[in-house]
């Protein structure tokens, strides 16, 4: 029985492989509407034996930008992220939606502060001017710098919850000159949502066609083991 055994082993990798294709497709198809965020893409890293493993790899590339005249809506037009405050740390971040909180500080929709280079970032009553480097001003009185951090394009950063990026120890201080910090705008997820709908249904075809494998192969065995064995 070596050969339906094999066979149903390989077919029970191929349905873990193409599961966990279709969770990480689902879920930027979910998030085509988040500002800021960046897909996933998956691809077949081959192990022993020419088991498929599905690995993935964060798209950086940028959204489109588009505008919203909300002073407190932030896009980069470059590479660079935002920096906010969570429960868990600092994590690194695209989207660009925040508020003024009851304390007057700058916070995203989960209330994470927005970091700046001397901390939280507080804006007292007034009108908010953010200027391409990232300085901020109230009434034209500079109040904070936003800390914008790049990392290097051989560094691949490890996706958190919505659409932060876990904290890189290659990561630095972008220059000011580099900044392009787009005041009353936000940068759209990069999500294309027809490839993306194409893909799933792609997903979903090989993941029913491994499925009748298993059955067949099922059958196979049964035959096996309970048909030849019979007497005549």
């Amino acid at each position: 029985m070596p050969g339906p055994i094999n066979g149903m082993i390989r077919a029970a990798n191929a349905l873990h492989y193409w599961g966990r294709r279709q969770e990480i497709v689902a879920n930027n198809l979910a998030n085509a509407e988040t500002t800021g965020f960046k897909a996933e893409r998956v691809f077949a890293r081959m192990m022993g034996d020419s088991i498929p493993v599905a690995d993935s790899a964060t798209d950086l590339t940028n959204g489109t930008i588009r505008e919203t005249g909300s002073p407190l809506d932030l896009a980069l037009s470059n590479d660079g992220f935002f920096v906010v405050d969570t429960p868990n740390g600092e994590r690194l971040t695209r989207g660009g939606s925040f508020t003024l909180d009851a304390a007057g500080q700058i916070v995203d929709a989960n209330g994470n502060a927005l970091l700046g280079e001397n901390g939280p970032i507080a804006a007292p009553a007034g009108t908010i001017e953010i200027d391409k480097s990232g300085v901020v001003r109230v009434n034209g009185a500079e109040v904070d710098t936003l800390r914008v951090e790049t990392v290097p394009a051989n560094v691949r950063l490890m996706h958190d919850a919505g659409t932060h990026f876990l904290p890189n120890a290659a990561q630095a201080p972008q220059a000011a000159a580099d900044r392009q910090v787009r005041q009353g705008a936000l940068e759209e997820s990069n999500v294309g949502t027809i490839d993306s709908m194409v893909d799933l249904i792609s997903v979903q075809r090989a993941y029913a066609a491994v499925q009748r494998a298993v059955t067949t192969l099922d059958g196979i065995r049964d035959t096996i083991s309970n048909q030849l064995g019979k007497p005549v």
